[in-house]
């Protein structure tokens, strides 16, 4: 990459990076980390601090040191471009990019295991209510599993198809019974659509949402 191009690309790569905001390290990790690879700024992330040059040093070693410095520097610089202003205070000087990334992960891991534990609590209790479609119930339980899967805990399709069918109130019972009795089983997408079918045909036969049910069900 063109050296002089780098100072405009690490802003514009730094700008869609998702910031730090302190329970989010994982992602945070993943983007910083994807995107200093696209500018080919990555060195001083893979490598050690190569020996300080010395007149016996070679062309090569002169070239590599030189190149590691400016991928040390840049990586440091778009690090810090990236993490919230009330976090980036409160973290101490750090001379090498890798030391900036362990440090943040040992003082921010914790908050990722909680975050975790808090999402994949919501994530097998969720119960569809009516308050929104089908599709827009499951999208968010799939959005929650993206998360789970950016914080290194990743949800096996199954289990979210499984996740999806617990969350089905009584209304969908037939349904439920047809998806245990057949052979195939299906993915999220699949289920997707037959469930968003299996909602227009229950609002065909007068039934509106699981929360008007349940409404007029308390009103008796």
């Amino acid at each position: 990459m063109d050296p002089v191009s780098i100072p405009v690309s690490l802003h514009s790569q730094a700008s869609s990076v998702t910031i730090f905001n302190g329970t989010n390290f994982s992602e945070w990790n993943e983007q910083v980390q994807f995107h200093l690879g696209v500018l080919d700024l990555d060195l001083a992330l893979r490598s050690e601090k190569p020996a300080d040059i010395t007149d016996l040093s070679s062309s090569e070693e002169r070239s590599f040191y030189k190149t590691w410095e400016r991928s040390n520097r840049l990586s440091i610089m778009f690090m810090r471009m990236s993490i919230a202003n009330n976090i980036k205070s409160t973290l101490p000087e750090c001379d090498s990019a890798q030391a900036l990334l362990k440090t943040m992960e040992e003082r921010f891991r914790s908050a990722d295991k909680s975050l975790a534990g808090t999402l994949m609590a919501k994530l097998t209790t969720m119960k569809f209510d009516g308050t929104c479609g089908m599709h827009e119930h499951i999208l968010e339980m799939t959005n929650i599993a993206a998360k789970l899967k950016a914080l290194g805990m990743d949800v096996n399709e199954s289990f979210l198809v499984q996740f999806i069918l617990n969350s089905l109130p009584p209304q969908f019972g037939s349904f439920q019974i047809h998806y245990n009795t057949i052979k195939d089983k299906w993915n999220v997408n699949e289920l997707t659509s037959m469930l968003v079918q299996e909602e227009t045909r229950l609002k065909q036969q007068g039934y509106h949402s699981v929360n008007l049910v349940s409404h007029g069900a308390r009103k008796k």
